[in-house]
């Protein structure tokens, strides 16, 4: 569902002033900060393994007179950047993880770049760049004009399935915030009231006994059978659960060679709902089929929680704060070369007919639906009001998680519409910063979306962030 534009108040002429300067701090750095996506996108670096992309952001924000504070929460690739003091105090979200198995070349055909084996496939490159040219911007605007309030931006690792902002919200990060802006990549540019799925993923590792599979199978316990049966559990268990679950896995260790009984196998599976407190029923019925497999084979059963993400709380007055922003900064032109780049990229993706396709494109309604991915944005929403925008760097009709959107994400096309992030960004924070009434509003809306619930990370509170879990 998409509901109807709220009109922004008209702006006073000194905030029309305000909002021209940061505009053209923002469109100052472009190029800069344009660079330092491409870069983070060339590094490609997965969740927990992201040293390069942060060395590079924390160097921007360090030079431009953000104090750091690195490791968060116990992660090495997890930092804050803070400028100025005191309250209101606006946070604002950056990430820089790849996907694995999604290495591509900045062209409209599928092309591996060589000796690499991850990408962009969420333009998590545009997402991290972006934010931190909107906090600098928005950091020498304040100075400049002797502006009380602070900002602070987070470089958030992991997103991909490693909940790095569950381990951040876990150690108090985003504690003293006032308010959180993030935004993603995407093929339209629009505000959200859009919430999400909450999920919860784990490896399930069975391990048996090996044996020569012919001379001697009746010594062996088979891993890999208890993981075909767990597997075989869980495809059952669709038929059984509310219509908007989600449950999807592979196979991660499935045994070394055929004529050998496998002593160790294992599967990563995920599992999503709407609501957190639903999902809790579900995934105690996936653990079931876990346990059925490994008691059916006589295994032993492991089970490593590896993430558990809430889904994102919307915010009603960010949302309306973000679609009046949008709506002065939100649109941009393609040139030749790009308009030239999306019809070429538009003939690799059946089905997608799109007459606007390589041409400026207006800003939607704001969105306000359910969304089947998954983001640890959520668990912040639920500590701090939080607005999670959407804005156009990739081609329209482009899947997520795709080679298509890892071209797009190292394009000048991408780069186009993270500097229409910034600016949204920008404005919002100044927005917010100056304005009490819009800051009370965000608050009033967080505490009536939580309608008394209270925020309980599933992940045990002794359990350390899997740095690990992108290794083979």
């Amino acid at each position: 569902m998409i509901i109807a534009l709220l009109l922004a108040p008209a702006l006073s002429s000194a905030e029309g002033l305000a909002q021209d300067d940061l505009i053209q701090r923002v469109d100052a750095r472009a190029a800069r900060f344009g660079d330092a996506s491409r870069k983070i996108w060339e590094f490609a670096e997965v969740g927990y393994k992201e040293k390069r992309s942060v060395e590079l952001l924390t160097a921007e924000l360090a030079g431009a007179g953000f104090t750091i504070q690195a490791g968060v929460a116990g992660i090495p690739t997890a930092f804050t950047a803070t400028w100025g003091e005191g309250r209101p105090r606006i946070g604002i979200l950056g990430e820089y993880d790849a996907l694995p198995g999604l290495s591509q070349e900045d062209v409209a055909e599928k092309k591996p770049r060589e000796g690499l084996g991850s990408g962009h496939g969420c333009g998590h490159n545009l997402f991290g760049a972006g934010s931190a040219l909107a906090a600098v911007a928005l950091k020498e605007h304040l100075a400049e004009k002797k502006l009380p309030g602070s900002v602070r931006f987070y470089g958030c690792p992991a997103e991909e399935g490693g909940g790095g902002k569950i381990y951040m919200a876990r150690a108090g990060a985003f504690g003293d915030c006032d308010v959180v802006l993030s935004w993603h990549p995407a093929t339209s540019t629009r505000s959200s009231l859009s919430s999400n799925l909450a999920n919860i993923t784990a490896k399930f590792r069975f391990r048996g006994r090996a044996a020569h599979a012919a001379g001697s199978p009746e010594r062996g316990r088979s891993a890999l059978d208890a993981v075909a049966l767990a597997t075989h559990g869980i495809d059952l268990l669709r038929e059984h659960v509310p219509q908007t679950t989600r449950m999807h896995y592979v196979i991660t260790n499935g045994g070394e060679a055929p004529n050998v009984v496998p002593d160790l196998a294992e599967i990563y599976v995920y599992a999503r709902h709407p609501e957190m407190d639903v999902l809790d029923g579900i995934w105690a019925r996936v653990l079931k089929c876990a346990e059925a497999g490994a008691l059916a084979t006589e295994t032993k059963l492991e089970v490593e929680l590896v993430n558990s993400a809430y889904n994102l709380l919307p915010n009603d007055a960010l949302a309306k704060l973000v679609d009046g922003v949008l709506r002065r900064v939100g649109r941009f032109a393609y040139d030749a070369e790009e308009h030239a780049f999306a019809e070429a990229l538009r003939k690799t993706m059946p089905g997608v007919e799109d007459p606007k396709i390589g041409r400026a494109r207006d800003v939607q309604p704001i969105e306000d639906d359910l969304g089947y991915g998954s983001t640890d944005v959520g668990d912040v929403s639920w500590v701090v009001p939080t607005i999670n925008f959407k804005v156009e760097t990739f081609v329209p009709g482009t899947p997520g998680h795709s080679w298509q959107a890892v071209a797009c994400s190292g394009s000048s096309v991408g780069r186009k519409g993270m500097v229409i992030a910034a600016k949204a960004l920008a404005l919002s924070g100044l927005e917010l910063l100056t304005n009490p009434a819009e800051l009370a509003a965000a608050k009033e809306s967080f505490e009536k979306r939580r309608a008394g619930r209270t925020y309980r990370s599933r992940l045990p509170a002794d359990q350390k962030p899997p740095l690990t879990y992108r290794d083979k």
